[in-house]
């Protein structure tokens, strides 16, 4: 399917493989293989000096030559292969053999086989006898006589569309029209015409004047010239430049235009379309892409772009000296690409973002007793319709290069975690049995550290007046000092296995691709100590720590999370088995319960909706200790009575806005709307 018009350039470059060439030699065979052996390199010119005398009398080398390219480039020919068959003994006629061979010619439409008649002749060319080949324009193509010609007729068929769990569209087809402008109808007022109608496409005069100029303007100014294409769902735009400007025209277009429905809300989970670029062509020469395909940019529409586009078809047919269609080569129907329904919430998407926007984060939530990813959003973003049918690379390069990243797709890395690692340190440790729920740690103050090998570094809490803390008070008011004591009873090797089998380290099998989470190599103890709250080198992806959360709801199992509706099954699946058991699930949850009734999460608080949550405030890049640096606030939530939904969500810079107190309100609000 067409989305665009471009112009066509390009060849595609034939990769050809069967018989390695070898050394001149002087039987018949030897000589096939050479000629062979040559084609292998694509070296017509050599594979030219290989032919017989009569053959150079009716073609010369540059005919010999153009045919090769343009009949093999005309039909995209990516991989050819020639076996000859050989007879036992090859019998020699008054200075002749002949053979048959068969030729095989693989397209994006389909392989073509035929069988060719080779005949050498023994002639003398140089200085010796040797065997050259009588060639006709029969082995590049059976159907194919001197002096005609091979087009190829490519048809595509409809991309395939992404929707949600509930069928609504996130990448789809729709049907368009075209804005034009006719250089000449806009002479009189042309600086007010392009103005204005820059100001209702939303792009830049200059972005408008680059398309009109050249031969459209002087040599054809009375013919339309295409701007760019709009959706027909956007028909205010259409309407307002057709009625209100002068030489504006807005004809139906003949192909549809990729739209993304939820524009900002999903454009790092959709990615988007666009023209294949030469780096493209080159990687996918042998897929039957064209230099004016649309191809899967970025996001889904990337990573699904094999399923999304379907299987190319067209005719390639002989033609005569006026482009007649003569004789059929091959011929395949398109097929569509398969449409592919997501477990996402749209709903849920649109509410994610609505909290978000306006921040530099991230959020992603999940079904914990299912897996399905319901929601992946990013901020700050971009409109993915602006990108798919830009007219210039303006909007891309304006985003490339903002300062708050839009392009990037936050929920595939990895960031630090701060708190809401903390129920990991407390499953190992119960899990190892180095941790005592309740038993209470004597702690005094606000500072603390191991011994004096530390120097001046130290360990703080907030919450300073509680000098006996057991793991519930360490949850509620999250008590950096308990964990970090915690974790260097666990000790480094226990903790880092334990760390492992919570998939710490590992990818996790998703179609998109997310960067693992991490954890330092804790050689020195206040490393280990910094890990058992989430800081030092601790770097989480936001997936897997809500896929971490499901395990707290699944009696210890961690789920593989699912984002295509066809790998749900009845029983979930299950990615980290028994990372530890029902009672220590039961404990985290029973805790983290309290942190959302009085704790760091109380503002999370829902009348009627037992929450389970924990809180997070990241430092981040922090150069020195008792300095002000940047902090990401964090909230990872769920409910607890029939478990439907966990969230996790991350806000960047939220220093001088209470840390993760700035997030809380917006995880609530998020699960509010969805569960209530």
């Amino acid at each position: 399917m067409k989305y665009k018009k471009y112009l066509a350039g390009g060849l595609l470059l034939l990769s050809l493989v069967s018989f390695s060439g070898c050394s001149k030699a002087k039987d018949p065979k030897g000589s096939f293989q050479e000629y062979i052996g040559y084609l292998q390199k694509s070296d017509y010119s050599s594979m030219y000096k290989l032919v017989s005398s009569d053959t150079k009398k009716s073609v010369d080398e540059k005919y010999f030559v153009d045919r090769y390219k343009n009949v093999y480039g005309t039909a995209k020919v990516s991989k050819i292969s020639i076996t000859p068959e050989y007879p036992e003994k090859l019998k020699e006629d008054n200075g002749k053999v002949h053979f048959p061979a068969e030729i095989t010619l693989e397209t994006p439409i389909g392989i073509k086989k035929f069988t060719y008649e080779v005949n050498l002749t023994k002639e003398k060319q140089g200085k010796s006898n040797e065997w050259f080949l009588n060639w006709d324009e029969k082995m590049l193509l059976p159907e194919l006589d001197k002096g005609e010609g091979v087009k190829y007729e490519k048809k595509l068929g409809k991309r395939g569309e992404i929707t949600d769990r509930n069928n609504q569209g996130l990448a789809v087809n729709s049907e368009a029209n075209i804005i034009q402008v006719v250089p000449k109808e806009i002479e009189a007022d042309r600086a007010n015409t392009i103005s204005q109608l820059a100001a209702i496409l939303g792009v830049g005069t200059d972005e408008i004047e680059s398309k009109l100029k050249g031969k459209y303007e002087t040599e054809h100014p009375d013919q339309a010239v295409n701007i760019m294409y709009v959706s027909r769902n956007e028909m205010d735009k259409i309407l307002k430049a057709r009625d209100t400007l002068k030489g504006v025209k807005t004809p139906k277009a003949n192909s549809l235009i990729r739209e993304y429905p939820l524009k900002e809300a999903a454009a790092q989970l959709t990615g988007y379309v666009d023209t294949i670029n030469k780096e493209e062509l080159d990687k996918y020469k042998d897929q039957g892409y064209d230099s004016n395909d649309i191809i899967g940019k970025t996001g889904l529409e990337s990573f699904f772009e094999k399923r999304l586009r379907g299987e190319v078809g067209g005719t390639l047919y002989t033609s005569d000296d006026k482009g007649n269609k003569k004789d059929i080569i091959l011929e395949k129907a398109p097929v569509d690409g398969e449409n592919i329904k997501l477990t996402i919430d749209a709903k849920l998407q649109n509410s994610i973002y609505g909290q978000l926007s306006g921040n530099t984060g991230t959020a992603v939530a999940v079904q914990p007793k299912t897996g399905e990813v319901l929601a992946m959003v990013s901020t700050p973003s971009f409109n993915p319709n602006t990108l798919a049918n830009e007219i210039s690379n303006k909007y891309y390069l304006s985003l490339e290069n903002d300062a708050g990243k839009p392009l990037l797709a936050r929920f595939a890395g990895n960031v630090v975690p701060g708190s809401t690692f903390k129920p990991i340190t407390a499953a190992i440790g119960l899990k190892t049995g180095k941790l005592d729920p309740s038993k209470e740690l004597n702690i005094t103050g606000s500072e603390w550290q191991k011994d004096s090998s530390w120097g001046t570094y130290k360990i703080k809490r907030v919450h300073a007046d509680d000098t006996s803390v057991n793991l519930l008070d360490a949850f509620v008011t999250s008590d950096n000092i308990y964990f970090a004591r915690t974790a260097l009873d666990i000790q480094k090797d226990n903790f880092l296995n334990g760390a492992k089998e919570f998939g710490i380290g590992e990818k996790i099998s998703f179609p998109y691709t997310m960067a693992p989470s991490q954890i330092g190599k804790l050689d020195k103890d206040v490393e280990l100590a910094d890990s058992g709250y989430g800081q030092d080198k601790v770097l989480m992806n936001p997936l897997h720590m809500a896929m971490i959360y499901t395990s707290f709801v699944n009696d210890g199992n961690i789920l593989n999370p699912i984002l295509d509706m066809k790998d749900k099954a009845d029983t979930p699946k299950v990615w980290k088995a028994n990372v530890f058991s029902k009672d220590v699930a039961d404990t985290i949850t029973k805790d983290l319960i309290q942190v959302v009734e009085r704790g760091t999460g109380k503002d999370a608080k829902i009348p009627g909706l037992n929450l389970a949550g924990k809180t997070g405030t990241a430092e981040v890049n922090k150069v020195e200790q008792n300095t002000k640096g940047k902090e990401n606030g964090w909230f990872a939530a769920y409910n607890t009575d029939d478990p439907k939904l966990t969230v996790v969500m991350m806000i960047e810079d939220t220093q001088d806005k209470g840390g993760s107190g700035y997030v809380v309100p917006k995880v609530k609000n998020v699960i509010q709307s969805y569960l209530k």
